[in-house]
């Protein structure tokens, strides 16, 4: 089945993007959601399995709780409270979570330095 990830903005999407093959699909909210975004979203999803992965603030768990209405079956990604939103967060702690929510076949690691 098809997979799409829902973030807040382009940042957050850019930075996912690095980390994750192009069978993923990255779609933003671009901040306030109203119905007419929420359809777009939803065309757009289509029957995808859906994840949604947004910042730990009070803006992000509003979103996350209009998603969650629009998405029921959808999956749950969080970042650590602390982190400056999805795009703040390291890489290491965005691959353990997309590893938590069983996305690992879909992850583009990073190159190792082999002089460590």
């Amino acid at each position: 089945m098809p997979i799409t990830i829902i973030v807040e903005g382009k940042n957050d999407k850019s930075r996912l993007r690095r980390l994750l093959n192009d069978e993923i699909t990255i779609l933003c909210t671009y901040g306030t959601l109203n119905n007419e975004r929420l359809e777009a979203l939803k065309k757009k999803a289509g029957q995808n399995d859906i994840y949604l992965f947004t910042d730990n603030d009070a803006s992000g768990k509003k979103i996350r709780g209009i998603l969650r209405d629009t998405f029921p079956d959808s999956d749950q990604i969080y970042t650590r409270r602390g982190y400056a939103g999805v795009e703040g967060t390291p890489d290491e702690y965005l691959i353990q979570q997309l590893e938590k929510a069983g996305l690992e076949e879909f992850i583009v690691y990073p190159q190792q330095d082999p002089a460590f």
